[in-house]
């Protein structure tokens, strides 16, 4: 049998603590299955003193991550500090640069320095291995950049933040508002104290720019993603969907077109009968559209120690079982050195339409006003529904569905509607999401 994989975990909070408990719990599993046992030698966290229910073993204590990282009794470091410069980097880098393997599931990390840290890990013909960096225990990454070999990846989304998906969930379910349900998903730790990063769609954001890049061949874009949280989502649009036949997701879409790439995070409708649209809780659910297999959809825990942790426990078998002298697979499935730049799609048509809601003064003329500066933008409408409620006389919910149009358009007469006066709080638009 193969000498031990030596590896050093840096992050000892609660997915590097899983990690180590997984390793210590499926030890000889894992060395059936590589071969060749992996052996935790070496840590580094902020507190030694911290009791973490987990045992340690002889394992060296570094105070220092980038030590740790460069240290010859280590083959592969385990960065889970997290953070998208600082020690995570530094630790990291300084790894890739001493021959070390890394494992990270630092989404941020790579959203904004993961093309760089690729190169120098084929400059040095190391693995970067990142499975739990996007949807947790789902094996989204390793799908796209070894199961689809032949495949033309045409469009990736999904649903990416079990947060998000928790709160609509329950808004729709238990007829709840978006505040109710955001301090429910905090006080069982589904949201952090400062709910920003996920209800604002930045958390979707990064994940979707690594899928990007694995499956278009692009650099890695975040900075160039549309992107619109779920905190603006009320019970009238979730009752108003539910009527259409939608259920609201955030979602995060990537897809070539004939203009670029085009990357958003925003909330969408889709079609209660499709699949992505069973999602729920925190669930996390990947599809991928291809030009042979047609869409794939990956679901299951997107978040938590266990699920994370049994990612980059995955991360750390690949490399057990590959042998010295084995050629790496780039990281981005891409050699780093030959992705193209990332080129933004101009706006588009949007296939699907758009779900407009508008709350406006019950008088005369408001109806032929919202027709006419549909009609001035070319937009066709699919169905327009009046809601009354008889507490507020003076004042009419109007729902409009349109057929296929661009972005542009839809801003442009929402503006007019807006600047005639007719509206009485903040219009609601939704894109309608082709989804099978």
């Amino acid at each position: 049998m193969a000498d031990a994989l030596r590896i050093g975990i840096a992050g000892l909070g609660t997915v590097g603590s899983s990690v180590v408990r997984m390793l210590g719990d499926k030890g000889h599993e894992l060395t059936r299955l590589c071969g060749r046992e992996i052996a935790p030698v070496a840590v580094s966290a902020r507190d030694r003193t911290r009791d973490r229910g987990i045992e340690l073993g002889n394992a060296q204590w570094f105070d220092d991550p980038v030590a740790l990282a460069r240290s010859s009794e280590i083959e592969v470091f385990v960065e889970l500090i997290g953070g998208e410069d600082g020690p995570a980097l530094a630790s990291v880098s300084a790894a890739l640069e001493a021959g070390h393997h890394v494992v990270t599931a630092n989404k941020a990390l790579l959203s904004k320095h993961g093309v760089e840290l690729a190169a120098i890990a084929e400059q040095n013909g190391v693995l970067l291995n990142y499975e739990a960096a996007v949807a947790g225990g789902i094996p989204v990454i390793k799908t796209m950049r070894e199961a689809l070999a032949g495949n033309q990846v045409n469009r990736v989304f999904g649903i990416m933040n079990g947060t998000c998906n928790y709160i609509l969930t329950r808004m729709e379910a238990e007829k709840l508002s978006f505040e109710d349900c955001l301090k429910d998903a905090q006080e069982l730790g589904y949201a952090e104290a400062d709910p920003t990063f996920d209800i604002e769609g930045h958390d979707t954001a990064h994940k979707l720019s690594i899928l990007t890049s694995i499956a278009f061949g692009c650099r890695i874009s975040a900075d160039d993603i549309y992107m619109e949280g779920i905190s603006n989502i009320t019970q009238a649009d979730i009752k108003a969907a539910s009527e259409l036949g939608y259920r609201i997701k955030l979602l995060g879409v990537a897809q070539k077109t004939d203009s670029g790439i085009e990357q958003r995070v925003h909330p969408t409708m889709v079609p209660v009968s499709s699949v992505i649209a069973q999602v729920h809780g925190v669930t996390n659910a990947v599809a991928i559209e291809t030009d042979m297999l047609g869409e794939l959809l990956l679901s299951g825990p997107g978040a938590g120690g266990d699920a994370t942790a049994s990612a980059v426990i995955g991360d750390i078998a690949d490399i057990a079982k590959s042998r010295p002298g084995f050629q790496h697979g780039p990281v981005f499935g891409w050699p780093a050195k030959d992705l193209a730049p990332y080129k933004r799609a101009r706006m588009r048509a949007h296939a699907g339409g758009y779900f407009i809601r508008l709350t406006v003064h019950d008088r005369i003329g408001v109806f032929a006003d919202i027709a006419r500066r549909m009609a001035e933008n070319d937009i066709s409408l699919e169905s327009i529904v009046q809601h009354g409620d008889a507490d507020e006389a003076a004042h009419k919910t109007v729902v409009l569905v349109t057929h296929e149009t661009t972005e542009a358009a839809v801003r442009r007469a929402v503006d007019s509607i807006t600047k005639d006066g007719h509206l009485t709080t903040k219009p609601q638009v939704i894109r309608i999401e082709r989804v099978a």
